[in-house]
């Protein structure tokens, strides 16, 4: 590549240790744009930079863990399991799986989104095209001692760095292996970002949006082009995170909070489902800035990204 950089991070550890995390730095002309992270639960990316080099997502914050900078899961997800022996029993099972928080929620047991392949190309001087392959894995458990691959992801991430915000567009295409899946409804679901401190409103930071609405307790819950969340990053720098949504996920409300979530959900109240032939397609746009959404000139890049969000 003339322009990018994609470089998988080797750490050298003592004989017999095994990393627990993989780390692959996408970078732009020597800028860092973002690192492609696999950690034990999921795939995700952390830190996403801005042009200045102002880092805006927190990895695993104490108060959530599983909200790993910028990821995709879902808490609420059955698999249908037919007879396995038809002679003797019309009876359909459900294994209920979350994969969103790292411990067992609801009675729902955690699995984990396992990045497979990774490919990248780069599609032009100020673009890059990464594309995952990833399962949706259930927990060890009996009678699946190496896991069941519940489903199979896509995640197609194009990168676009810019003067004053890089653009991180993420597309999920989801569809099933062996069994039929049912997901949702969940509040935890599906686009997570979580805002690193001081970008968050109890940290100093604020929310808008593109309906002139301001704080998270305004604009929870409600419709609107693009959601934004910025403060004073570290020394001090103001930096944030726009989000935008592509036409596949649906015409839904955001979801913000004050201590630095913002979800795109558009299972918050359906429940999808996944049988075989089928798939289900998200997109969501993520605009990295310096300043705040007026600074960064968010509604302006909203503008130039109409048609793009309706592919």
């Amino acid at each position: 590549m003339e322009n990018f950089s994609v470089e998988t991070e080797y750490i050298s550890l003592p004989h017999s240790a095994t990393p627990r995390a993989q780390r692959t730095k996408v970078s732009w002309r020597g800028r860092p744009i973002t690192v492609l992270a696999q950690g034990e639960f999921r795939a995700y990316l952390f830190p996403v930079w801005t042009p200045q080099g102002v880092a805006v997502t927190d990895e695993s914050p104490r108060d959530h863990p599983h909200h790993n900078s910028i990821t995709v899961g879902s808490d609420h997800v059955n698999c249908h399991f037919p007879p396995l022996l038809p002679e003797m029993t019309t009876l359909t099972e459900y294994g209920n799986y979350n994969l969103y928080v790292n411990d067992t929620f609801q009675g729902r047991t955690p699995g984990r989104v396992l990045a497979t392949s990774t490919e990248s190309t780069e599609v032009a001087e100020d673009h890059l095209r990464v594309v995952q392959s990833l399962y949706w894995q259930g927990p060890i458990e009996w009678a699946a001692p190496n896991r069941r691959n519940l489903a199979e992801e896509t995640r197609v991430i194009d990168i676009y760095p810019g003067e004053t915000a890089n653009i991180i567009d993420i597309r999920s295409k989801l569809v099933p292996t062996e069994w039929e899946l049912s997901i949702g409804p969940t509040r935890h679901a599906y686009f997570t970002i979580r805002l690193s401190e001081g970008l968050r409103e109890i940290d100093g930071g604020k929310s808008s949006d593109s309906e002139g609405r301001d704080g998270a307790a305004q604009i929870s819950g409600k419709k609107a082009d693009w959601i934004d969340g910025s403060g004073p990053g570290p020394h001090g720098k103001w930096a944030g995170i726009a989000a935008f949504k592509f036409a596949s996920s649906g015409d839904v409300p955001w979801h913000i909070f004050d201590w630095g979530t913002i979800n795109l959900n558009p299972i918050y109240e359906d429940t999808w489902h996944l049988k075989f032939g089928g798939e289900i397609n998200n997109g969501i746009r993520i605009v990295v800035h310096d300043g705040d959404a007026e600074e960064a000139g968010v509604a302006d890049i909203y503008e130039a990204s109409r048609s793009a969000l309706l592919g």
